[in-house]
């Protein structure tokens, strides 16, 4: 097990105006690099971005209903104003993260994942995986490398 940085967060509510995908389980790997580089080319015509050099995904991990299915690749924003057309808007309630910091081939998340999950585990912390998790990409354009913080959703003790 590689020793991390992995900490337990609060943060804010979060607004996003991006993209959403939904496809076989197996093709995410495929088609969010798709709508990330999509979100790049387009991202001039969001209104209110916090910050355009960071993509913010997010997804629910348990089986969900239809309109909750898939994984949104955003940039967060102030307020949600205009939806550009073929976009469209998501909003995060505060929630409680263990989070951690990876930066490596886009396949190696799962790796941190699973230790940060373990920690959390060893730590007390309950997953919530009816929640909104959020990946937060700083790094996200040359191919497979990514800098990633992993926000994983989980209940205070």
């Amino acid at each position: 097990m590689i020793t991390r940085n992995i900490k337990v967060k609060i943060i804010g509510e979060l607004k996003l105006i991006g993209f959403r995908i939904v496809c076989p389980g197996d093709q995410y790997i495929i088609e969010i690099p798709k709508a990330a580089s999509k979100l790049k080319e387009r991202v001039h015509e969001i209104q209110h971005i916090i910050d355009k050099q960071v993509q913010l995904g997010a997804f629910i991990a348990e089986d969900t209903t239809a309109d909750l299915d898939g994984y949104w690749v955003g940039v967060e924003v102030e307020k949600i104003d205009v939806i550009p057309p073929g976009m469209v808007s998501l909003s995060i309630p505060p929630q409680a993260y263990v989070s951690t910091f990876y930066q490596g081939m886009n396949h190696g998340i799962r790796d941190a994942y699973r230790e940060m999950h373990e920690w959390a585990e060893l730590n007390g912390y309950a997953r919530r995986r009816d929640l909104w998790h959020v990946e937060k990409f700083y790094r996200f354009d040359s191919g497979e490398q990514v800098e990633v913080e992993l926000l994983d959703t989980v209940e205070l003790k």
